[in-house]
């Protein structure tokens, strides 16, 4: 499924913790990586008025070596142009089919990039982008940064609001099912913002309907693979309940449609799926509308959606 994948890297130890956190992509058919990076127009120039780019070849080869071992093929790239652009660019020129970014660390040349850019990404993809959770741990001597909850297949959340999008994001849920996932749980919330007051006498005729429909996915996922497939259906704040499942299940992978409430909301970044993505303490793998920014989308979605 994600055959062929760029990782962003800005040679930062939090991004040496991404890379050697990505072995379990293997279990989704991962193969050849691209270990990108981009250097802003001021830190290129910086670089070429140094007449050596071999300071950040070699940290860029020992990312590469570190993927090597896992068993992917690995070709680094260093590009001038912002990262956004560049990596989104690139991802869609090249037909790769996931990006995988971080969620903080401080770049070599000073730039947060997986942190502000990281989002900034994830903000404008085309394509699918896996955001690990990295967790920075101090003492008296050192600062150590680490990746989380690596093993993509051990336990997928899937939260839908049933909308367009989320019904897009759901045949990923299906590949990975069919590649190995071992466990994936089915999510709705009822939105308590927009059932309560007026249509609350309602929740159980939605509660039965919206059963009816996560038994339908669940019933399709078992057709998919071996996975122990569980529903849940809550009621109150989605993003809330999806973080508590998150954390009382052990979640190692949330996958989420990125665009269910139109894209004009999605410019400010405060749909439930980023506010997941910033906040969630496992991996989100966020998945992009199929038609990004069209005007027919905004209007399809389910009347109690969230994402």
């Amino acid at each position: 499924m994600f055959s062929r994948f760029i990782v962003a890297t800005d040679l930062s130890p939090a991004s040496f913790a991404i890379v050697n956190c990505l072995g379990g992509l293997r279990a989704y058919g991962a193969k050849q990586c691209l270990l990108l990076l981009c250097l802003d127009f001021q830190q290129a120039a910086s670089t070429a008025l140094s007449y050596s780019t071999a300071p950040l070849e070699d940290i860029l080869g020992q990312q590469k070596e570190i993927l090597g071992k896992s068993g992917f093929d690995v070709e680094t790239r260093i590009l001038p142009g912002f990262a956004k652009r560049e990596i989104n660019r690139v991802a869609a020129a090249e037909s790769y089919s996931l990006i995988v970014v971080g969620s903080q660390g401080r770049s070599m040349v000073g730039e947060m990039l997986l942190g502000g850019v990281a989002y900034r990404v994830i903000h404008s993809a085309r394509k699918p982008v896996l955001l690990v959770r990295l967790e920075m741990k101090e003492d008296a001597e050192s600062v150590c940064v680490q990746a989380t909850r690596c093993d993509f297949s051990e336990h997928v959340l899937f939260p839908t609001d049933f909308s367009e999008n989320a019904d897009h994001a759901f045949t990923y849920v299906e590949k990975l099912a069919t590649d190995g996932a071992r466990r994936v749980t089915l999510l709705h919330v009822q939105d308590r913002a927009r059932i309560d007051p007026h249509l609350t006498q309602r929740l159980d005729e939605f509660n039965e309907i919206d059963r009816g429909r996560l038994e339908k996915m669940k019933e399709r996922l078992q057709n998919q693979g071996n996975a122990m497939i569980e529903i849940e259906l809550c009621y109150g704040s989605p993003f809330d309940e999806i973080t508590r499942l998150i954390r009382e299940r052990n979640v190692n992978l949330v996958v989420m449609g990125s665009q269910g409430r139109g894209f004009v909301e999605e410019i400010f970044l405060g749909s439930v799926s980023h506010n997941v993505a910033r906040h969630a303490d496992a991996p989100v793998l966020l998945i992009p509308a199929v038609h990004r920014g069209t005007a027919g989308n905004a209007g399809k979605t389910h009347a109690r959606s969230f994402v």
